[in-house]
């Protein structure tokens, strides 16, 4: 495996930790900032609308840019942003600079997954991709627990710091690994090697003796690359593709859950479970440990029944998000239930992304960034909704409910489209019979 895809999986580890990291330290900002609990977890919000927006069109605009060049200048931004942010005194510049930060976050998926495949042989690119989306899960093991503790200790804006300073190597070590060709074409990393060219008179261009005559080329021509497809076509296969919205919204409302539960789980733990703050980057651990484990069981066996392992997830989420609010007072439980969740959701996750690219077809480049907003959506709208909660004097609870209840709206949708396509078997199954 070239070197550069693991420099891009460290860049996506600072970004993933960036992502998530405010389910630790709302308090503190909302204290240091003078703001609410509600307010504070808009932040993660303004994160996810930068996703949801950015993902598109920075999937649009990077697709003729030179790919070096892209990444470098994304990830510039990026760690600009955050030290903005761990410098301003004001919430609104905060906000702002998780907006920015999520735009260039965007950007940067968008070059990378493209970057990393076109960097190694057909038969790893499952590799290549498994190395760069794994920053994310890292993340969630280490990155997040690790800026809690920042936080704790230094304040939250320590955390900011960190991530600035984790990205910086990244930044430095693309420059000097990740090729600076165009999308379309199949780049090696530096160091990889290539075979030696030779002229027209057969002489090799590294310097080798000359050939006394060239043997015949028997490999066989290499099938043409197809053109890409052009934007608008991209767009119409998109929209009219069966099943692909109710999927996207299905998504939607699964990290709604999730994000509308995670972004408050700190003052849940530390006011109605009663644990203090040094368990909160232990619960975030278990949580992301959790998530590790759903994303491999997602890979490993949700090929065999994609459907079934949707439905179930789906269903044990719901109940596992009542439980977890029922049970919030008793540590043990919730602590036991924190890896479980974790674990259901993003395994569910995964098999409703692998659904969305499946379904594309051939509007794979579109569809990723659709499924990337459909996934940030949910965590724009998740935190936005238990920030409703707790205003409305809900208590610490209410978001988990809220969660439990998206949950219930994502069973539905669910349903409604399997209901929707075995009528629409049937009625082509009547068809040729007719």
């Amino acid at each position: 495996m070239p070197f550069a895809v693991y420099v891009l999986g460290l860049a996506v580890f600072a970004q993933g930790t960036s992502e998530f990291m405010l389910s630790g330290l709302v308090s503190a900002i909302a204290a240091d900032l003078d703001v609410s609990l509600s307010a504070a977890g808009l932040l993660t919000s303004a994160f996810a609308v930068g996703m949801v927006l950015g993902a598109p069109l920075m999937a649009l605009f990077s697709r003729t840019w030179p790919r070096r060049r892209a990444l470098l200048l994304f990830l510039a931004v990026f760690i600009a942003v955050h030290i903005v942010g761990a410098l301003t005194p004001g919430y609104g510049v905060l906000l702002a600079a998780r907006f920015v930060g999520a735009l260039a976050n965007a950007g940067f998926w968008a070059v990378a997954l493209a970057a990393a495949v076109s960097m190694v042989p057909d038969g790893l690119r499952g590799r290549a991709t498994a190395v760069v989306v794994g920053g994310v899960t890292i993340a969630c093991v280490v990155g997040v627990p690790a800026g809690a503790v920042l936080g704790e200790r230094w304040g939250w804006r320590a955390a900011f710091w960190a991530v600035a300073a984790v990205s910086l190597p990244a930044l430095w070590a693309i420059t000097r690994s990740v090729p600076g060709g165009v999308p379309g074409g199949r780049d090696r990393g530096r160091g990889g090697g290539t075979a030696p060219v030779a002229d027209a008179r057969g002489t090799a261009s590294a310097g080798q003796e000359p050939e006394k005559a060239p043997a015949p080329d028997r490999t066989p021509t290499p099938a043409r690359t197809p053109a890409p497809i052009p934007v608008r076509d991209e767009l119409r296969l998109l929209l009219t593709a069966p099943h692909l919205l109710p999927t996207l919204l299905t998504m939607a409302l699964v990290q709604g859950a999730t994000f509308c539960a995670f972004s408050y789980l700190e003052p849940l733990l530390t006011r109605t479970t009663g644990l203090t703050t040094t368990w909160v980057p232990v619960a975030l651990a278990l949580f992301g440990a959790g998530a590790f484990l759903g994303v491999g069981a997602a890979g490993r066996y949700a090929e065999r029944r994609p459907t079934a392992f949707i439905a179930y997830g789906m269903a044990a989420l719901a109940l596992g998000w009542s439980a977890l609010a029922l049970t919030a007072g008793r540590p043990v439980a919730a602590l036991a239930l924190i890896p479980l969740l974790g674990m259901l959701a993003f395994g569910t996750g995964t098999v409703l992304i692998t659904r969305v690219l499946g379904l594309a077809g051939r509007s794979s480049t579109l569809a990723g960034a659709f499924g990337t907003s459909a996934f940030n959506l949910g965590a724009a709208v998740g935190p936005w909704a238990g920030g409703l909660a707790l205003e409305a004097g809900g208590g610490y609870r209410s978001p988990v409910w809220v969660s439990a209840a998206l949950m219930a709206l994502a069973l539905l949708t669910e349903g409604a489209r399997r209901l929707r396509r075995v009528r629409s078997r049937k009625r082509a199954s009547g068809s040729t019979a007719g």
